[in-house]
């Protein structure tokens, strides 16, 4: 009776370690974008140690406000995006006290849209790939 109720409980400790194993990879790969977003942002923004100080707080602050935003709005669409332009609106202003020119703050918001692209290809590429290698044999349409 005891090894089946430990033959039981090992089966169950093992699904569940199994079913973290995707939510691992995927924190590791949501790891590795923010990364690279940090390496993409200070390139392109030329941020001296002292601005990436304060930058990354207040960029940190403004996507976080932005997620609350998408999950307080899901129903009205209308009311997310006024709520994002205003959250927008205040990070532009914040921004301009961090990178001083008005051409810096442009530049940061279009990179984040950039860098969004780039992420997006990327991925595209890879799912295209897959697919590929899944069925070599199957042609483009």
């Amino acid at each position: 009776m005891k090894k089946t109720i430990l033959f039981f409980i090992a089966v169950l400790m093992a699904s569940f370690v199994i079913a973290q194993e995707p939510q691992r990879k995927m924190m590791g790969q949501r790891q590795n974008i923010e990364v690279l977003k940090v390496a993409y942002f200070t390139k392109h923004l030329s941020l001296t140690t002292e601005e990436a100080e304060k930058f990354w707080p207040l960029y940190n602050g403004y996507t976080s406000e932005v997620r609350k935003a998408r999950g307080d709005h899901k129903e009205d669409i209308l009311a997310f995006e006024e709520n994002v332009l205003n959250i927008r609106k205040k990070f532009r202003s914040d921004l301009k006290k961090i990178l001083v020119t008005d051409e810096r703050v442009n530049k940061a918001l279009v990179a984040e849209r950039e860098f969004m692209n780039v992420v997006r290809k990327e991925l595209q590429q890879r799912m295209e790939q897959r697919r590929k290698m899944r069925d070599p044999n199957k042609t483009d349409q």
